[in-house]
């Protein structure tokens, strides 16, 4: 299902207060903005909401707030999807930014893959709040004991850690000449990464507006041949079979034939 979807589906014309609305009503929430679903949570849980059981909610955090905490979703959401086989690739560099377009994009897909389930039909059973609060007070619990375990482990392996700093202090050890030198590379060297980042994101951007314009393109386009007038002119019905094909590469040779039958 989730490969069939392509981006001139009716999927990708839903709009954002209707996807707002839709994720408000099933998980009861209060969100006013699609980014504020950037943090990959409301999906994992609109995922455990349609098959329930497959997502391990204890590690879906509701409150990440940083990039690296919201990444840690996104690796349960495609984990979700490789056990479903479920054929979709989340690009989560983009969406952790929290840029609109994105997020509405990737979200306007999974509205499409929940409702193509049980037809839509919402799991009366699943208590959104109840699951959210569960999972919260889990993950809690796993995190307090790993830390627990690690604050054991490191007393265990440096028991005379205090002693050994004290007897840094007495003697006096300076840092070597070398250490400095190791420091003055890494430094240059996390320069050089921060400029390649830099220049990385300059061309991301310029793909993403190279992106939108095109798909502004044929977005034009589709609205000119769902004229009533035009719709069923074959040269018409040519262009909506190459635009609307899941399969790429049988979507020419059927559309050249549609436009050449009625030459």
């Amino acid at each position: 299902m989730a490969s069939n979807i392509g981006m001139m589906d009716s999927a990708y014309f839903v709009g954002r207060n209707e996807l707002l609305s839709w994720i408000n009503a099933r998980l009861q929430l209060n969100l006013s903005r699609i980014e504020e679903a950037a943090s990959g949570a409301v999906q994992c849980q609109m995922m455990d909401m349609t098959y329930p059981g497959a997502v391990p909610m204890h590690k879906v955090n509701f409150d990440a707030k940083t990039e690296y905490d919201m990444i840690q979703n996104y690796k349960v959401l495609q984990d979700v999807f490789n056990k479903l086989k479920i054929d979709k690739h989340i690009e989560v560099s983009r969406l952790v930014k929290g840029r609109p377009l994105d997020n509405l994009e990737f979200l306007q897909w999974l509205k499409r893959y929940c409702d193509s389930v049980n037809g839509g039909i919402m799991n009366e059973n699943y208590n959104p709040l109840e699951r959210r609060s569960k999972a919260c007070k889990e993950r809690n619990f796993k995190a307090s004991q790993k830390n627990s375990k690690s604050l054991q482990t490191n007393n265990s392996q440096n028991p005379g850690s205090g002693e050994g700093m004290n007897i840094h202090k007495i003697t006096g050890t300076k840092q070597k000449p070398s250490a400095v030198a190791v420091e003055s590379g890494s430094s240059e060297e996390i320069q050089a990464l921060s400029n390649e980042i830099t220049e990385l994101k300059i061309s991301v951007d310029l793909l993403e507006k190279e992106r939108d314009y095109y798909f502004a393109k044929l977005r034009d386009i589709e609205i000119l041949c769902q004229a009533p007038k035009l719709e069923h002119i074959p040269m018409v019905m040519a262009v909506k079979k190459v635009l609307y094909a899941a399969d790429e590469g049988s979507a020419l040779a059927e559309a050249q034939e549609i436009a050449s039958a009625n030459q």
